[in-house]
């Protein structure tokens, strides 16, 4: 399991939606196109709900999301989409697994192998210091709102699939085992319980920590792929 907090992310997450919002569409509208393309009722089709609550959290108008639904399924035109993942040792010899959603794997790949070039690293293999997990993220206002701070709370989480809960100032983080997830986000939606992130990720299995020079290192980096409409997100093993 990771051992850093991912609230630094959320909040960098979120400052991006705020300075680029349409570029963050584009990316949302990506995934609930690949999301889509199993059903495109969010009822019944778990992915889909998943990418549609990603697209409301940043407030993303219906009509667009609608118009990814219709891509997915075959109603509307448009060339195929589907996900590529590269991993590569960043900036300070960090690790990296950047997951793109595009219709052009030349160029996406081509792009990719330049932004880790220019940065001082390559692609190669980081994929053994990662593994997948289901990472639920709670706001501590959503916590202290549907009073969710005792120990019963936690015992029914973990009843419903939760692995780990970490409690932090900026809320709670519950990781699940990737088969367990829906599980446990659906004993969430049944609670009513917002959240403020849900997704499988790749956790890394070992951190390691930067010095200042590194970091701002790492930033430009990770800057370059926010830019990226091509990269729908991306996992490091940095501690932030």
């Amino acid at each position: 399991m990771s051992g850093h907090s991912k609230w630094a992310t959320t909040k960098r997450a979120k400052a991006v939606v705020d300075a680029k919002r349409g570029a963050v569409f584009t990316k949302i509208a990506k995934l609930i196109t690949i999301a889509a393309r199993t059903g495109g009722d969010p009822t019944s089709n778990f992915t889909l709900r998943i990418a549609i609550d990603k697209a409301k959290a940043i407030n993303m108008p219906k009509d667009n999301i609608e118009r990814a639904i219709k891509r997915g399924t075959g109603e509307a035109g448009g060339a195929q989409i589907e996900e590529l993942i590269y991993e590569g040792i960043g900036p300070a010899k960090t690790q990296f697994i950047v997951k793109c959603l595009s219709d052009s794997k030349n160029r996406t790949a081509a792009e990719i192998r330049h932004l880790f070039s220019k940065h001082g690293g390559s692609l190669g293999t980081v994929m053994w210091n990662f593994s997948q997990q289901g990472i639920i993220m709670i706001e501590s206002q959503e916590i202290n709102d549907k009073k969710l701070t005792d120990e019963n709370f936690e015992l029914e989480l973990i009843d419903a699939g939760a692995e780990d809960i970490k409690r932090e100032a900026e809320g709670m983080t519950i990781y699940t085992a990737p088969l367990d997830f829906q599980k446990t986000k659906q004993f969430l939606e049944n609670k009513n319980i917002n959240t403020a992130s849900a997704a499988i990720e790749y956790a890394a299995k070992e951190t390691t920590d930067l010095n200042d020079g590194e970091k701002i290192q790492v930033e430009k980096f990770v800057e370059e792929l926010d830019n990226n409409e091509d990269v729908s997100d991306y996992y490091t093993n940095v501690n932030l």
